[in-house]
This record gives structure tokens, C-alpha cells and sequence, in this order.
């Protein structure tokens, strides 16, 4: 959005002051018989309006600056639970205080131990969070936590001491009815609710005085393999999003409370600690079984030092050489087969029951050089938010000056960088001349990352809805993805793509990869990951190889007999990335065949049933992917009953977590006496390293709150006062003594 502030001078101040002779311009006329005596009335009028100026500006300024305390006092509800240090006689290991109701309360303190599994494709994890109450009450503990975008969260224990209850799945309202219930009556319980694909909350309820509950929580999830590795990522904390909108009323323990476009903000924003004044909290344990099922050239790990031992299976055990980390920074493992052994194609099948399941993955063909290239116009769009400061705003600027520098002459291109508003570099996409590109690494070099995350302006910008004869239109987006408002952001990309491509590249330590993801599948690009500069000119070369080689589009896949296969749309598929299918079968016999376009030339491939591997999961796997199908429709105009119900019916048969489904485990036997009160408050979060607090949060909140509005009102109210005091140049002024 472009703003200009245009300056004129209005036609009645031009005229103001003049009186008989319109001859004389640019001061007050006096008659010359009004001799000494008019001389100082003049100077004398002149020292009072100076005086009236100040006194106009005074108070202007004083207003603006009340308007702007108020705005700080509601700054301090937005942020969120500001947590205080503890009296050294009351400090006890993993204590943190928490300001609640006018009160300091402890806050549980938080242990997370996870042990991942890894076969082939698909890896299975367990996760324990264990909840200690340092505090003499009892308490409830709100934990929200991130999760891979895809996993399939299906088994929820509550530990306490040697005894285990295994957790139920039920419809959300009711799963949540029954934890409420349980809470009231002094039993101990465990909710698992599912906020966003990537991002949950669990909530433990009656944890006694200096007692602790441990909550196991079991997912399965596909892995990622782009460019000849594959890799399992392990997100480990919520970085702070952008909350767009008006707020409405608030639920929860969240820094902001909900707004007309995100309705359960509250539920998404848990207090952030400020690293600058706590230290970091939430220590976690990774373990990694890691059976490939091929020999390998190498295991990196490139965000946390590991240690790597042969397991007695064959495969490998992966752990973190500090024992623990604080959770502050996502957890990255990645492994390349041997070069004869790179994945052309694998399969895995399960039955359950009567039902047969696969999931498929076959590779498209190696790069090849495209006879005749079609002129590219690339927007380059870059995030400069609060949230992108530190070493992310490095690594994006290092990233899309590669990128720029990378253009061909016939191409053409622009830039766009959006913050609380969005701006572009030129009017229109302009040729990628030496000269334009050196300009454009120059502005981008001077980029700063400050204000909001007004994602919407920038893919209103990037994004013509056009069709593009004669040339290929993308859209390359660096972002970190931390906003709270995805589901609009993926309508808006659908109604504005036309015949673009939109490809995100996810930058800094833990960037939002349910809308890094999303957004590429539904922009119909890929998505790319730098979580550090050192990976820039490594990340980028690959991104520009997708972005040069055919495209693999139209494709198609026959199955043999009956099948429910998902998604449902191949999308398009680019150099080094995968067909990856989940499917429900009625036989496993005969061959899958699968067919597409490779540029202007034909494309097939077929995979023998008989090849299959036998997998376990592979049911949960393509009910996640049926219900993930079902959540996308609600955007192309589905009936949320309609959908509500589908889902229901999927996640009950299959055990999972789901937008309108929750896992419950509640202790038949009530421990917390009825006349002892329970304090609750949520487990605050780290700030993912490399954020800058007062960035993100600043003076000022950048969420839903109306902070820009206020001050500019009291700017307004200072520009009020001084034209009064500028008509009021127009009064006599009444001097004594004359």
C-alpha cells in the first residue's frame, strides 16, 4: 500500500492578516498613523503567539504521549504473562514465576525426552513431556508446543509414578467437557488439542505440591527428500506470530487475545521468555534409531552437535552430544544414500483388516538440459517484520541477493519487502540488466527488519492472478512464516496465483513449516529451509536447479482395483523431489502406472505391487492426509458441518488428533482435596535463537492491538492544536497598558 502525504496550504491562510491593501504579500499591514504604539502592539502580539505555539505544542505532545502510555499499558496484556525472577529464598531449580490475577505464581516447570524411530520413509516418535509443580498448591500446566506439519498424533499416555491410563479419543468439545469435568472434581487429566497441523496444546490438570505428571504423546510422520537427502526435522519451540486484526475477546493464556481473523489467537501465543533476562527453559533429550534401509554417505546434523554410534540392528543411534538443549532452535537430522543406492522409487504397505494401505514414493527423472528456455519475470519477495531481525534478516538478504545476481538477461523481475506495510522496488517488473540487478542488491543490502507481518499486502503485490503467455511467472517468498492467520493467507493464494508458481524459502531457527509447506503445495512451487547463512549459497543453488529444469506436471496415477488415493491433485513436481502418495486399497496385486508431461514430452513409470515393503502406520498416514484433504475444501467453499463431520468420522476410526478432535486421559480417582484451590498458568515458550525480543515485541505490541491508531490520534491531536493556534492568529490580541 502506498501512502502520500500531500502538503498545501490552504487558499484562507494566504489571505489571513491582509486588510485594505491586497498589493502587500507575507506579513501583517499596519497604517502608518498607528506609529510606536502599533509597533508594539505587533512585536508584542508576536511574543504571545510564540507563546501560544509552545503552549498548543505542550499540551499536543502531552496528549500523544498519554495516548501512547495507554497503548504501553495494553502492550503489557498483548506480550503476555511478563515473568519476574524469584526471591533468592524461594529459588529452586526449573522455577519460574508467573504474574496471574494480581498475583506471583509458580509455573510448572516443563522436561521434554524424545526417541524417534526411523524406517525407510517413515518415522515414528514418542514424545514425553513431564510436568513438575515446584509450587505448595496444586496446579494446572498449559504447554503449547510444535509438532512436524504432518504428523499423525495418535496415542496419548499419562504416566503418574509406575501407573500408566491410556488416553481416548473423542470429539473435541466433549474430549474437552470430560478433561473440564475431571479438572473440577480433583482428578488428574491430560487434553491433547491440536491448534494447527504443526502446533498443539496439552493441558495437565491437578499436578500436586512439588509432585510431577509425565504426559507420552505418539505421532507418525513421513520424511522429507529433496535434492538426494532425506531429512527429520524436530521443531522444538513456537516462535511468536503476528496477530492480524480486530481483537474480540480473549481465551486462554496467550500474550494476544483473539481478533475478527484469528479467532483462537489466545490459544497460539504462549508467554515468550525474554532472553535478555531468563535463561532458557524447557531442557530437551533427543534420541534418533536411525535404519535407513540402504547404505549411507553421510548423517549430518546441522543445527546441534551429535554423537553417532552403530546400533547392534544394523542402523544407527543419533543423540545430542550435550546430553540436553534448552528448546529454543529447531532439531535438523539429514542422511544421503550411497550414490548406487539413491531411492528411485519405494513402497510400503499395511492391512488392517480388511482394508489394505500403501504409501508411494517415486522420484521423477534426473535433471536434463531444456532445449529452449522461456523467458522468466521472478518477484522476489522478502520479509523485514520484527520477527525476521537478528541473524535472519542476514540470511534472507544474503539469500535474495544471490538470487537476484543469478537472473539471466532475458529475464525480468522485482522486489518486494513487506513489514507492517508492503512495498515494492520498482512499478512493474523490469528487465534483469546488469544495472537493475546492482540496484537491487543495493536496496536489499539495505533492508531492516522492524514492525508487523502484513503477509496479506505482499502476496496481494506478488500475486496478479493473471495468465502469462510466452514466459514463466515466480514468486520466490523469504519468509520465517510466523503469523496466525495461515488459512486466509492460503485462500488469498488460491484466488491470486493465475498461472504463477510460488515457491517459500523458510528462513532463521524455527520457521513456521505449516505455512512455509502449505503455501508452496498450494502456490504450486516447493518449499525450501536455510536455518543458517552458512547454508545460503548451498539452499539457494538448489532452489535455482529446481527453478531452471522442466517441470514434471499433469500427472496421473493408475491404480489397480478400487482405490481412495491422496491427495488427490498430484501437484507439480520439480528436479530432486518426489511423488509422494498415501492410498487405501482393495487388493495389492498388478502395478501402479504413473504418467505426466516433462516439458513438451511424454513421461511414464511403473512400480510392481509384488515390490512393496510391509510398513506399520500406513493407515494412520493416509487418514491424516484424507482429513488434511477435507480441512483444505473448508477454503474452496466446503460446509463446515459438512467437513466437521467427515473429519470426525476419519479421526475417531484411525485414533487421531485432529482439528475437531482431542485425545483425553483422565485418573478415575480424585486426588486434590475439594476445599484446596488449583492455580493454572501456561508454560512459557523460548524466543527461537537468533530472534531479538524487543523486535518482536518492542515498545509497542505488533498484534492485534491498535497501537499505531493511538499514537497516530495523538498526532492528529497535536496537528489540531497547532491550527487553532494558527486561526487564532487571526483574533486581536488585547494588550495592557497600550
Amino acid at each position: 500500500m502506498n501512502t502520500a502525504t500531500c502538503h498545501s496550504r490552504p487558499r484562507s491562510e494566504s489571505r489571513a492578516g491582509f486588510s485594505g491593501n491586497p498589493g502587500v504579500t507575507g506579513r501583517h499591514w499596519i497604517p502608518a498613523s498607528a506609529g510606536m504604539t502599533s509597533h508594539r502592539r505587533a512585536t508584542l502580539t508576536v511574543v504571545e503567539l510564540i507563546a501560544k505555539v509552545f503552549l498548543a505544542f505542550g499540551i499536543g505532545l502531552a496528549t500523544s504521549i498519554a495516548l501512547a502510555g495507554v497503548v504501553l499499558l495494553l502492550a503489557h496484556d498483548a506480550k503476555a504473562s511478563e515473568l519476574v525472577p524469584m526471591k533468592p529464598t524461594q529459588a529452586q531449580q526449573g522455577t519460574l514465576l508467573l504474574k496471574a490475577d494480581g498475583a506471583t505464581l509458580a509455573v510448572p516447570a516443563m522436561a521434554t525426552e524424545a526417541e524417534i524411530k526411523v524406517s525407510g520413509i517413515v518415522a515414528r516418535a514418542v514424545v514425553k513431556q513431564t510436568y513438575r509443580n515446584p509450587y505448595d498448591a496444586w496446579f494446572e500446566g498449559i504447554y503449547v508446543f510444535p509438532l512436524p506439519e504432518n504428523a499423525a498424533v495418535d496415542h496419548l499416555r499419562m504416566k503418574i509414578g509406575r501407573r500408566i491410563i491410556e488416553g481416548d479419543i473423542k470429539e473435541r468439545q466433549a474430549a474437552r467437557a470430560q478433561y473440564e469435568q475431571a479438572k473440577s472434581s480433583g482428578q488428574r487429566a491430560a487434553l491433547v488439542e491440536q491448534e494447527r497441523p504443526n502446533l498443539f496444546t496439552t493441558s495437565v490438570a491437578n499436578i500436586p505440591p512439588r509432585g510431577e505428571i509425565t504426559v507420552e504423546i505418539e505421532y507418525q510422520q513421513t520424511l522429507r527428500y529433496d535434492s538426494g537427502s532425506f531429512s527429520l526435522r524436530f521443531p522444538m519451540v513456537v516462535g511468536p506470530r503476528y496477530i492480524p486484526g480486530t481483537p474480540t475477546e480473549s481465551q486462554g493464556h496467550g500474550w494476544s487475545p483473539n481478533t475478527d481473523q484469528v479467532p483462537d489467537a489466545a490459544r497460539i501465543t504462549p508467554p515468550v521468555l525474554d532472553p535478555a533476562k531468563h535463561a532458557p527453559s524447557n531442557p530437551v533429550r533427543l534420541k534418533v534409531l536411525l535404519d535407513a534401509g540402504v547404505p549411507l554417505a553421510r548423517v549430518d546434523s546441522p543445527y546441534h552437535p551429535i554423537t553417532l554410534r552403530e546400533s547392534e540392528g544394523g542402523g544407527r543411534i543419533v543423540e545430542l552430544a550435550a546430553g540436553e538443549v534448552p528448546a529454543n532452535k529447531d532439531f535438523e537430522l539429514t542422511w544421503t544414500p550411497a550414490a548406487s543406492h539413491a531411492p528411485q522409487a519405494a513402497l510400503f504397505t499395511e492391512k488392517h483388516g480388511d482394508q489394505q494401505y500403501a504409501l508411494l514414493m517415486v522420484m521423477p527423472p534426473a535433471k536434463e538440459v531444456a532445449s529452449a528456455r522461456l523467458p522468466r519475470e521472478v518477484i522476489f519477495v522478502i520479509d523485514t517484520s520484527g520477527s525476521m531481525s537478528g541473524s535472519s534478516i542476514a540470511q534472507a538478504k544474503e539469500a535474495l541477493a544471490l538470487a537476484v545476481s543469478r537472473l539471466a538477461e532475458q529475464d525480468s523481475f522485482n522486489v518486494i519487502e513487506f513489514n507492517s506495510y508492503a512495498k515494492a522496488l520498482y512499478s512493474d517488473a523490469r528487465p534483469a540488466s546488469a544495472a537493475n540487478r546492482d540496484n537491487a542488491v543495493r536496496w536489499v543490502r539495505k533492508l531492516q527488519a522492524q514492525g508487523g507481518t502484513e503477509m496479506a499486502l505482499a502476496l496481494n503485490l506478488a500475486l496478479n492472478g493473471r495468465e502469462n503467455p510466452g514466459r514463466v511467472r515466480q514468486v520466490i517468498f523469504l519468509t520465517d512464516g510466523a503469523v496466525g492467520n495461515e488459512d486466509n493467507l492460503f485462500k488469498l493464494i488460491r484466488d491470486k496465483l493465475g498461472d504463477s508458481r510460488l515457491f517459500t524459502v523458510g528462513i532463521g531457527s524455527a520457521p513456521n513449516s505449516h505455512f512455509m509447506g502449505k503455501a508452496a503445495q498450494t502456490g504450486r512451487g516447493t518449499f525450501t529451509y536455510i536455518g543458517k547463512i552458512e547454508e545460503v549459497k548451498e539452499k539457494m543453488g538448489n532452489l535455482f536447479a529446481k527453478l531452471e529444469s522442466p517441470v514434471l506436471k499433469g500427472i496421473e496415477i493408475a491404480w489397480p482395483g478400487a482405490v481412495e488415493a491422496w491427495p488427490k491433485r498430484v501437484p507439480d513436481l520439480y528436479l530432486g523431489e518426489p511423488i509422494v502418495v498415501s492410498a487405501a486399497l482393495d487388493k495389492m496385486d498388478g502395478e501402479i502406472r504413473l504418467s505426466g508431461l516433462r516439458g513438451d514430452s511424454p513421461w511414464q513409470a511403473t512400480l510392481p505391487l509384488a515390490d512393496a515393503r510391509t510398513g506399520k502406520g500406513m493407515g494412520v498416514l493416509w487418514a491424516r492426509e484424507k482429513i488434511a484433504s477435507h480441512i483444505d475444501s473448508l477454503r474452496d467453499g466446503g460446509k463446515e458441518e459438512e467437513v466437521r463431520d467427515a473429519v470426525v468420522e476419519i479421526a475417531l476410526a484411525h485414533h487421531l488428533v485432529s482439528k475437531y478432535t482431542s485425545l483425553v486421559a483422565v485418573d478415575k480417582t480424585p486426588v486434590r482435596p475439594k476445599e484446596d484451590e488449583l492455580k493454572s498458568g501456561a508454560i512459557p515458550t523460548n524466543l527461537p535463537e537468533g530472534w531479538e525480543y524487543d523486535k518482536v515485541f518492542g515498545e509497542l505490541p505488533q498484534g492485534a492491538t491498535d497501537s499505531l491508531w493511538d499514537l497516530l490520534a495523538g498526532f492528529l491531536t497535536l496537528l489540531l492544536a497547532i491550527g487553532l493556534t494558527v486561526t487564532a492568529r487571526r483574533q486581536p490580541v488585547a494588550l495592557r497598558g497600550a
